[in-house]
């Protein structure tokens, strides 16, 4: 029977053990919540994920005429070769109500429209004007427009070219506005008014009567619309120059300030007894817990020093990231884009391309434009237009060094510790557009992107 049997190996070798990667599911099934190194790798495929799928050009009607930025293009047509004299047109600010329904938006040419986003999401690519809940022309330059957080149903527009802000109630059908908050006349010594426009609008989120404007003076004004048509409040700075975009916090406590001579200014709005105050019975004036030079925070990058003259620049936007609100993204004049870590106020990352001049050195109308930016609702994903093309950067302003626009991201390092693969390496994306772009805002839902071009178009880009 021996022969019938099989010998046994009395040293048998071991199998090697198969290296199998780790399911990175489970934690989601264990606990509900990803994992953030997880996150951050889907986040680039989100980046990659994003193409221009529709354009939307300005040809409204009023009354059954053209409107005042239809006409505006329509003139345009021939001036192709002289950009300078475009200047007032392009669409120069957008934002959505809390829910992603509608889409406000306001032109050079002085155009308020307030569209239904799903009529901007057509095949055809073309509007229905029937579905537009409001569409004024209001024959001024209008330069910001947002939503009431507290109150859907009401937006405020403005100009830097104005003292006054006009607040609309989309629920009436009226091209005249519910109320209009006026500014405080500043007499000089020689007994002249000094214009003061708006630059900027915040509302409060739990208080739908607490508004906030920055003006051109250096001046952020609060008003509070039950007492007074006139600010009850003013925040100031130490320059007289334009503040270009302001930012309330998500609390309400505190808000940003970021100016035409590259410095950010925060108030606290909790404790007014650590500022410097001076006023009387009627109106208290209040200076800044503390301003940040973004010159000098950018100095302190060594690398970026040893490469750049570093200068103070103009701000044009700021935004506070929704994914980690510790983090307040800056985009400045020469098209260089940021975040400011509002914590130990450090630059921690840093986006610098092309300048503009070297594609375009004699296009003066890009200096009319205050370039708006947005966060996409997720994963700490930074929207910029590009001031050099026809095209939109996605930036990855993850909170973490495996970022590549991280002031401390080292390849090399991050791939030897086994954070990432090559095939997971984080990058930004540069979205070519069919148009250049001034003002882009994402739907706080699904993260489409919605852009104004200079030519008063709204481009649709999503996944």
């Amino acid at each position: 029977m021996d022969k019938y049997l099989v010998p046994v190996n009395s040293s048998p070798e071991k199998p090697k053990p198969v290296k199998r990667t780790s399911w990175k599911r489970s934690l989601v099934e264990l606990n509900g919540k990803f994992d953030p190194d997880y996150r951050h790798y889907l986040s680039s495929l989100i980046i990659q994920s994003y193409s221009e799928v529709g354009a939307f050009p300005h040809k409204y009607h009023v009354n059954g005429e053209p409107c005042q930025t239809h006409g505006d293009w329509f003139m345009s047509a021939g001036l192709n070769n002289y950009p300078s004299a475009i200047i007032r047109q392009g669409v120069s600010s957008l934002d959505f109500d809390s829910k992603g329904v509608y889409l406000a938006s306001v032109t050079k040419s002085g155009c308020l429209t307030v569209h239904d986003f799903d009529s901007l999401q057509s095949a055809d690519s073309k509007e229905d004007e029937a579905k537009q809940l409001l569409h004024i022309s209001t024959c001024q330059q209008l330069d910001v427009v947002r939503w009431n957080l507290a109150n859907q149903d009401e937006i405020a527009c403005t100009s830097m070219k104005s003292s006054e802000i006009h607040i609309f109630d989309i629920g009436y059908i009226s091209s005249e506005p519910v109320e209009v908050l006026r500014k405080r006349p500043n007499i000089t010594v020689h007994g002249f008014n000094i214009h003061k426009g708006f630059s900027d609008i915040a509302f409060s989120s739990n208080d739908s009567s607490r508004l906030l404007a920055s003006d051109t003076n250096g001046v952020i004004n609060m008003w509070d619309r039950r007492a007074s048509a006139l600010p009850l409040l003013e925040l100031t700075t130490n320059s007289t120059g334009s503040l270009n975009s302001i930012r309330l916090s998500g609390d309400n406590e505190v808000i940003y300030g970021a100016s035409k001579q590259g410095t950010i200014s925060i108030w606290d709005l909790r404790g007014k007894k650590s500022y410097g105050s001076f006023g009387n019975h009627k109106e208290d004036y209040y200076f800044p817990l503390i301003t940040v030079k973004l010159a000098h925070e950018l100095e302190k990058i060594s690398s970026l020093k040893a490469q750049s003259n570093i200068v103070p620049k103009e701000i044009h936007s700021i935004d506070i990231d929704p994914s980690s609100p510790n983090q307040l993204a800056f985009h400045l004049d020469d098209g260089w884009s940021g975040v400011l870590n509002t914590n130990n106020f450090q630059v921690t990352h840093i986006h610098c391309p092309p300048p503009a001049w070297l594609d375009e050195p004699n296009d003066l109308a890009n200096l009319s434009y205050l370039k708006k930016s947005c966060w996409l609702p997720i994963n700490s994903i930074y929207a910029v237009g590009s001031s050099s093309s026809n095209g939109l950067y996605l930036l990855d302003f993850y909170p973490d060094s495996t970022s590549p626009c991280h002031v401390d991201y080292n390849e090399e390092d991050i791939q030897s510790s086994g954070k990432v693969t090559i095939q997971q390496k984080q990058q930004n994306r540069y979205v070519s557009l069919s148009e250049s772009v001034t003002a882009c805002v994402a739907h706080p839902l699904n993260a489409t992107i919605v852009a104004g071009t200079k030519l008063s178009s709204l481009l649709v880009i999503s996944q």
